[in-house]
């Protein structure tokens, strides 16, 4: 069976086209980069002598018109691939990009139904439905359900487990036939130095950034949030001193503070797993007393949602934090038969690291935006009603300050992936086979320059999760300063 082509049998015409509107682009940036040099500014709305609204144009303009027709261009001929895959019928006819749209299908079926229904039903969803009001944050939210999408469905889209090895499949370049019996007729983006298929891999891999990355940041804002709104609120000592720890913490070198965590004698000592202790408390915390201070006025129905919350809270968190099976573990006294999961020791290590690392970064806008809003009339109107610190707190300041606490959600989780990534690229994530991103951009750097595509296809799926992030808190930030 022979290697497949980058375009297939689309690519006679559709690469020629995408090449020109690379040229058309980069010379429209050129020019546009030139005249921004000698002064010529995007023409501006004026008022005509009619009384109308004009736009008087601008070379500049013209400029960034041919940009944007040229992207579009090119992503319609990055349509037209993925439309050959899902059309012709053999593999070489498809091409890899052909090839590999296919085996995306769950995943574009499901874009579609989401784009579909949002865009429907929007002026009913809030921020959520204003957000397709932003081409902006379109595209970022397009990115970033591309890959949620994708760890949803991976099972499906990826042809290979992440650890299947086929010994003459050891860095053959993309698009490489696989010997005959095997689960997919080829190795889409080659194979990596263990002769493991780097397109399932990259597919894989998005499963352990998608779970560890948004878990991870809504511990930390709960971190962040318990302690920020009582300093800002109540402030005196009680601010003096969580500020000072926070800072404290945002002091400390990140990857020192990781190297720390992994180090056998922390690991040995429990470190990591009684920080788990008390990090993962938070959430509890917060929901017992986010229940109490609503329904104060209510006990029957407070005691049940906090009795709830603080059962299922302790049951999810014992078994978090215990672990009976490993006989290293700090924490053996629930019972297995109560304990639910179990989470690996070094899984256990870059969640709690990440929590912590966040925090004080997290607590510091928390704190800043409560110092903010409690000057408003509807805290001090809340204040005369006789409430308590804690309903306003948490009734009256946070959901006022749910805008900007949303964009940094959506920014910081692509601060974790990040810094995930940075923690398997030094091998201090997770285990050495695992897929995620991180990990196989480490393996794969090492022979980068003889074979360049084990490590490209990782790194290019973690750069668009980021900027898919980025340009998700843009268009957030867009309409949220529009209420």
């Amino acid at each position: 069976m022979e290697s497949l082509t980058w375009t297939g049998q689309f690519g006679s015409f559709l690469n020629p086209m995408i090449l020109a509107s690379v040229v058309v682009f980069f010379l429209g940036f050129f020019t546009n980069f030139v005249l921004t040099i000698v002064g010529v500014r995007p023409g501006e709305l004026e008022i005509q002598g009619d009384g109308t609204m004009g736009i008087t144009r601008t070379p500049s303009d013209y400029a960034l018109t041919t940009m944007k027709y040229a992207v579009m261009l090119f992503l319609l001929c990055v349509a037209g691939f993925i439309i050959g895959g899902l059309v012709l019928p053999t593999m070489e006819q498809k091409g890899i990009i052909g090839a590999a749209g296919q085996r995306f299908l769950p995943v574009w079926i499901a874009l579609i139904v989401t784009f579909i229904l949002s865009i429907t039903f929007k002026r009913k969803l809030g921020l959520y439905g204003k957000l397709f009001d932003s081409p902006i944050g379109m595209v970022g939210f397009g990115l970033v359900m591309f890959w949620v999408f994708s760890a949803i469905f991976s099972s499906w889209v990826a042809p290979f487990d992440a650890l299947d090895q086929i010994s003459s499949m050891r860095n053959e370049v993309p698009g490489t036939a696989t010997p005959e019996g095997e689960a997919y007729s080829h190795y889409l983006f080659g194979g990596d130095r263990l002769g493991r298929d780097v397109f399932s891999r990259m597919v894989l891999g998005s499963t352990y950034v998608l779970q560890i990355a948004p878990l991870a940041t809504l511990f930390a804002f709960m971190v962040g949030i318990t302690l920020g709104l009582p300093a800002g609120y109540i402030g005196g000592k009680l601010d003096t001193i969580l500020t000072f720890v926070a800072n404290l913490v945002l002091a400390f070198p990140v990857i020192l503070l990781f190297y720390l965590l992994v180090t056998p004698e922390i690991v040995q000592a429990g470190v990591p797993q009684y920080m788990s202790m008390v990090l993962f408390l938070f959430p509890i915390v917060f929901l017992i007393v986010l229940f109490n201070s609503r329904y104060h006025t209510q006990p029957m129905t407070r005691n049940i949602l906090v009795g709830i919350a603080a059962i299922v809270g302790f049951w999810l968190y014992f078994s978090l934090i215990s672990d009976r099976a490993d006989p290293e573990s700090a924490v053996r006294f629930w019972p297995e038969s109560l304990d639910l999961f179990n989470i690996p020791g070094n899984l256990l290590i870059v969640f709690v690291s990440v929590v912590f690392v966040n925090s004080p970064t997290v607590f510091r806008i928390v704190r800043g935006i409560t110092l903010d809003v409690k000057t408003r009339d509807y805290v001090a109107a809340a204040q005369t009603r006789g409430e308590g610190p804690w309903y306003i707190m948490l009734w009256e300041i946070l959901p006022n300050a749910r805008g900007p606490l949303i964009v940094d959600f959506c920014l910081r989780i692509g601060y974790t992936t990040i810094l995930l990534g940075t923690l398997g690229f030094f091998g201090l994530g997770l285990s050495p086979e695992s897929p995620d991103w991180g990990s196989t951009i480490n393996e794969g750097r090492r022979l980068l320059t003889v074979y360049p595509h084990p490590a490209l296809p990782p790194a290019l799926a973690l750069m668009s999760l980021v900027l898919g992030l980025n340009l998700l808190a843009d268009g957030l930030r867009e309409e949220s300063l529009k209420d």
